[in-house]
């Protein structure tokens, strides 16, 4: 019996092993650097071309044309092309490894409300769907909770650490809340017809999530002799020290939100998802509401909407003038990777490609407030940026060829770089 439960130890413990990736995090950057020769696309609409970029400690210390001074070790970089790392928000990435694996999901927790509830100390380092986002760019990552009404508390992070606490990049930026559809899909499984139909309890969760709000905002003024854990994460989205991350898809819903937290003393609102968003423009530039619009690459939700509306949906926001990012929602985290890609299908529809850029590097540092150092290539700024091929937004010529992560030089293999080497050595005869 002893000798079966060690094989089934070993078993587990092999297969554990096989879920993490063998990566090991950059050293901290000794010496000056160079990138010479790049078109530089600055992340804020500047293009500079045959530019000259340095970074030393980690911060970008010159950047400008080929009469700029290079220092230190020096990558020529003719003909390609320099960006900002992407960044990642609204995602699950390092909560969850496998999702038939229950022990490797960290993504949600029991409970409706329970905004206590801390990402960060989940957030797995070594995933192996966090390495593979950065051969495409993506540097930076918003990781966050699902489920429930109020999911809990995110983190912004950096993807190349060795534990959750070096990765951190700003600790507990925000909550995220889940607004109640005003319709909900028939259960079909209850005999109900398959349409939508009114949710006859949505005035009811409306209530119960004002309720929540107000006795948060009460404990904050006048804290009770027992601790609540939930009502002290709370205090930040009165005290403006942490953001809502609103997730709302409807008219009626984004505008029901908005009034009614607006009214609850939340100032600090971030509209997630938006798929209505188009509609009540006037009614977000008025509240000063920036979006983290859903991906590009997605149906239309209706029978009745634009084939296209999906496609079109960021261009439409930002020409309204509202601050428009990209968020990866409905979609495993492996997706997350190809966030570039989705600004790429913007400029199919008409918007400027350092337009497109802004959707996922300086947009998305200004919404969730790591502009001052992240987002753009601009003096003083971390060193978190990359060097490809091609056009990082077109999928054919995005070829990362160096990374850097606030100057820290990043490998650029991951098991899935393996695994294509190895089937094309396959399939090459070679």
């Amino acid at each position: 019996m002893k000798k079966i439960n060690l094989i089934l130890v070993l078993i587990v413990t092999i297969a554990g092993s096989q879920m993490q990736a063998q990566q090991t995090p950059a050293p901290a950057q000794t010496e000056a650097i160079t990138i010479k020769g790049a078109t530089a696309h600055i992340g804020n609409g500047t293009v500079i071309e045959n530019s000259v970029l340095v970074f030393e400690a980690g911060k970008i210390t010159a950047i400008g044309g080929p009469n700029t001074s290079s220092k230190g070790k020096i990558y020529n970089a003719e003909g390609k092309h320099v960006y900002p790392g992407f960044i990642a928000p609204a995602k699950s990435l390092g909560l969850i490894e496998v999702n038939a694996v229950r022990a490797s999901n960290d993504q949600d927790e029991l409970g409706d409300f329970i905004p206590h509830v801390r990402s960060i100390i989940a957030y797995n380092a070594e995933s192996k769907v966090v390495e593979s986002m950065r051969p495409n760019g993506v540097l930076l990552a918003q990781s966050t909770p699902q489920g429930g009404t109020i999911s809990g508390t995110s983190t912004i992070v950096q993807l190349d650490a060795w534990n959750w606490e070096d990765a951190i990049v700003k600790e507990d930026d925000g909550i995220h809340l889940r607004w109640p559809n005003s319709f909900r899909r028939g259960r079909w499984w209850l005999g109900e017809e398959r349409g939508y139909k009114p949710n006859k309890d949505y005035q009811k969760e409306l209530d119960e999530i004002k309720m929540y709000f107000k006795n948060a905002e009460a404990y904050g003024k006048k804290p009770s002799a027992s601790r609540n854990e939930g009502f002290e994460a709370m205090q930040g989205l009165f005290n403006g020290s942490k953001k809502l991350y609103l997730y709302a898809r409807g008219e009626k819903e984004i505008i029901d939100a908005v009034t009614n937290l607006k009214q609850l003393g939340v100032n600090g609102l971030v509209l997630v998802g938006g798929y209505e968003a188009y509609k009540i423009i006037p009614f977000l530039k008025q509240h000063n509401i920036p979006v983290l619009v859903q991906r590009t690459h997605a149906s239309p939700a209706r029978d009745d909407d634009d084939y296209d509306l999906p496609y079109k949906l960021p261009k439409l926001l930002a020409d309204g003038g509202l601050l428009v990012g990209i968020q990866n929602s409905g979609t495993s985290n492996f997706q997350t990777r190809n966030l570039p890609f989705y600004a790429g299908q913007v400029v199919a529809q008409g918007m400027a490609k350092e337009e497109a850029l802004k959707l996922i590097s300086s947009n998305t540092a200004k919404i969730l407030g790591i502009d001052a150092d992240y987002g753009t290539l601009e003096i003083g700024k971390s060193a978190t940026l990359f060097v490809s091929d091609g056009d990082a937004l077109d999928m054919r010529t995005n070829q990362l060829i160096h990374a850097f992560i606030d100057g820290r030089e990043l490998s650029l293999e991951t098991h899935q770089t393996k695994l294509w080497k190895r089937y094309m050595g396959k399939y090459s005869g070679k």
